[in-house]
């Protein structure tokens, strides 16, 4: 399985951080592919995006000033899958990113992939109060994976948070 690509440039607005690729998104080389996800309704009902995306049009979300990467750029069946050391090698990989591309905040999708990026275990949704990387704001969103029990409604208010930023 091959990872896919990122969409990134610089000035984006909002970068989005997953943990890595779906074995779905790995197949058809489209972030956010498993038709379980719910990533692209999460953005639209949150009032980010004009319309409901789908994942082959992720390179479109670069024309809003969004862009899309992973912690981690080997595909799994499941973020479990994942070892340390790749988390460790991912954090410094997107600390670089980050730097490189100056987004003006970056969504981390899942409390899971921050609290791997900034090696801190107790992290609130929203903005984060001090950012591992300076002169970018910190995010946290719930994982839009289907496996998350949250409810619909409550994952997108907190979506909606990141329209101040757009």
């Amino acid at each position: 399985m091959q990872p896919i690509p990122d969409h990134l440039r610089k000035g984006l607005k909002i970068l989005f951080v997953g943990f890595n690729p779906s074995i779905r998104s790995a197949e058809t080389g489209h972030h956010f592919a498993n038709p379980t996800n719910r990533f692209w309704k999460l953005l639209f009902q949150a009032g980010l995006t004009p319309k409901q995306y789908v994942p082959e049009e992720d390179g479109q979300l670069l024309n809003l000033g969004y862009g899309l990467t992973n912690i981690v750029a080997r595909p799994t069946k499941e973020a479990a899958e994942i070892s340390k050391a790749e988390y460790l090698e991912g954090a410094a990989l997107l600390q670089q990113k980050i730097k490189n591309y100056q987004p003006k905040a970056v969504c981390f999708v899942g409390k899971g992939v921050y609290q791997q990026f900034s090696s801190r275990r107790a992290v609130d949704w929203g903005e984060q109060p001090e950012s591992v990387m300076p002169g970018t704001v910190e995010y946290v969103a719930p994982s839009s994976s289907g496996l998350v029990r949250m409810k619909l409604g409550d994952m997108i208010e907190i979506y909606k948070g990141l329209k101040k930023f757009t």
